[in-house]
């Protein structure tokens, strides 16, 4: 087996470890892990073929968000179940030998839940959330499930080679509105620290309960919901060969909030 990559840089509290493909798969599961394959840099550059399968990612964690081989849409990871948003819409499941070149998920088991009775613009999500977490150099996995109205959501169509830059992908985007849904924002929180091997700040999918609906969210309102929480003290990011860590932090918040909108 190839020798896995130790990396001893931190994110605030969090610890990197780099694995091979073959690392991945003898990765032993536990709480409290998130395990990611690529990285948001290699995202951006255009590597889009993919690695890791949806498989590899579904035996580590049963909640996450991501994408798949040649950016064919948005991935959604509930329930221990992978769906797809693609760019017209339409919510499809997702096969475990579907390659993905950028994914993260954990194994849920909330540590923070709160009831929320009335409703909430999309500052007011994000400002909940950022009241439950810990503290601002914390990862945390979140699942705020409940009734949503004027969903903005986003995909975008499915790239052929040569790759483009993500930036320019994103920049012929589809965007729609779902008036109303009952479903579940999925997704992470990453510290500052974290840009270029991850999206720092709020980076929330949407998937309704007939898995009719679904997308990135770019913005929402919550009539009435439940929040959860987990938090995630070590991440674990497989690369394919030919692509490196990096320097957590070194690309521009800006840079990646350009095309996660």
């Amino acid at each position: 087996m190839a020798r896995d990559i130790i990396d001893d840089r931190l994110i605030g509290s969090l610890h990197l470890r780099s694995l091979t493909h073959q690392g991945l798969e003898h990765d032993p599961v536990r709480e409290h892990l998130a395990v990611q394959a690529g990285t948001i840099d290699a995202l951006l550059a255009g590597h889009y073929a993919g690695d890791a399968t949806i498989g590899d990612v579904l035996r580590m964690g049963d909640l996450g968000i991501g994408t798949v081989q040649r950016l064919a849409g948005e991935l959604v990871i509930l329930d221990g179940a992978a769906w797809l948003a693609a760019a017209d819409g339409k919510v499809t499941s997702v096969s475990d030998d579907t390659l993905t070149p950028f994914a993260v998920a954990c194994r849920f088991t909330p540590d923070i839940i709160r009831e929320q009775d009335s409703a909430l613009d999309y500052a007011g999500i994000l400002a909940t959330l950022e009241s439950m977490a810990p503290a601002p150099d914390t990862v945390v996995g979140i699942r705020l499930a409940g009734r949503f109205r004027d969903l903005h959501l986003r995909s975008v169509r499915e790239q052929a080679p040569p790759f483009l830059p993500l930036t320019q992908v994103v920049a012929h985007q589809t965007e729609w509105t779902a008036e109303s849904a009952v479903g579940t924002l999925v997704g992470f929180r990453f510290p500052d620290g974290a840009s270029g091997v991850e999206v720092p700040g709020y980076h929330l999918h949407f998937l309704s309960e007939d898995h009719t609906v679904g997308g990135h969210v770019l913005s929402a309102e919550l009539t009435k919901g439940t929040f959860a929480m987990t938090v995630c003290d070590e991440l674990h990011i497989e690369l394919p060969a030919g692509l490196a860590l990096g320097t957590p932090g070194a690309t521009a918040r800006a840079t990646i909030a350009a095309v996660e909108g």
